[in-house]
């Protein structure tokens, strides 16, 4: 397979080696104590040094190698020349050795969607919260998240700025699975919730109260909770308002359905990654590894009627 990979795995290996290098620079600017932080929309909606370089590191190496498809980024960036270190041009070869799943081999550039969330957690980086902060890239075919590459700049931070071992990166494609990561479950039984940290509201805890949790764990990053999910922190990942977005989910998504979970809105209907879409996911978002109905069926009526696809 390796001789002539079909676009989807070249894409994969290549978002691979970008999320790396994102990474990276995420570390360097932290480094820096430069954060160049600006607000959007207010105090929880923060802009960093770190977004900007990363988006652009991000899309411009895919639109070089990649010229025919779609990108989409959560930062709005004046259009200007993107210096040439920002530029990665490598591949995972690990990833160019697998062979595609059948039904996606024949798909050509132009029909692919890349969602791009240059730094997930954003106002958690600005805090110190580093196990938050994620970099996301998710890749949709005909609407759907058909794979997924998460970086997580600061994994083993604690073991101190010198380790070799900071970072890592994992990536999946449902029909072929998921890797950089040990999958767990959380034990028999027990349900922990993982949600908001900073953008809770009643719908929220109303929404959180229902499932009847055992535990409720409050952390930032959407990209984060899905990792807690596939390794056994959470049992569900319970949002249901507005917030996050299609560059916040598509990349989980893809992950989380590679070994088996779902994700949805809090309705039970997937979400849609056409370059076309809305990109709020406007009614919310459950994710779980395992006994997605559950979950969905202890929605409140109240929170299902607040909240419109």
């Amino acid at each position: 397979m390796s001789g002539n990979p079909a676009v989807l795995m070249r894409l994969v290996a290549s978002a691979c080696a970008m999320a790396e290098k994102a990474g990276a620079i995420v570390r360097r600017v932290l480094q820096s104590g430069e954060l160049g932080i600006v607000e959007k929309t207010g105090a929880n909606d923060l802009q960093t040094l770190a977004d900007r370089l990363v988006q652009q590191s991000i899309c411009a190496s895919l639109s070089k190698s990649f010229p025919k498809i779609t990108i989409i980024g959560e930062e709005d960036l004046p259009e200007e020349a993107v210096k040439e270190d920002l530029i990665e041009s490598g591949q995972s070869e690990d990833i160019l050795q697998k062979s595609c799943p059948a039904e996606y081999s024949a798909l050509k550039e132009e029909e692919l969607v890349v969602w791009v969330d240059p730094l997930d957690g954003t106002k958690e980086y600005t805090e110190g919260l580093l196990d938050h902060v994620t970099v996301l890239i998710g890749i949709a075919y005909g609407g759907k998240a058909i794979a997924g590459v998460i970086n997580q700049p600061f994994f083993n931070y604690q073991l101190g700025a010198e380790s070799a071992d900071m970072g890592r990166t994992l990536w999946g494609m449902p029909g072929l699975g998921a890797s950089g990561f040990e999958l767990q479950e959380v034990p028999d039984g027990r349900r922990i919730v993982t949600t908001t940290r900073s953008h809770s509201n009643k719908l929220v805890t109303d929404t959180v109260d229902a499932m009847e949790p055992h535990d409720v764990i409050r952390v930032g990053g959407a990209g984060n909770k899905i990792i807690q999910l596939v390794e056994g922190k959470a049992s569900a990942y319970v949002f249901a308002s507005l917030g996050t977005k299609k560059w916040d989910t598509c990349a989980p998504e893809a992950i989380l359905h590679a070994v088996g979970g779902k994700l949805t809105d809090m309705h039970g209907s997937a979400l849609c990654y056409d370059a076309n879409v809305k990109h709020m996911n406007s009614a919310g978002v459950l994710a779980t590894l395992r006994n997605h109905q559950y979950y969905a069926s202890r929605v409140p009526q109240s929170v299902l009627q607040a909240l419109k696809p």
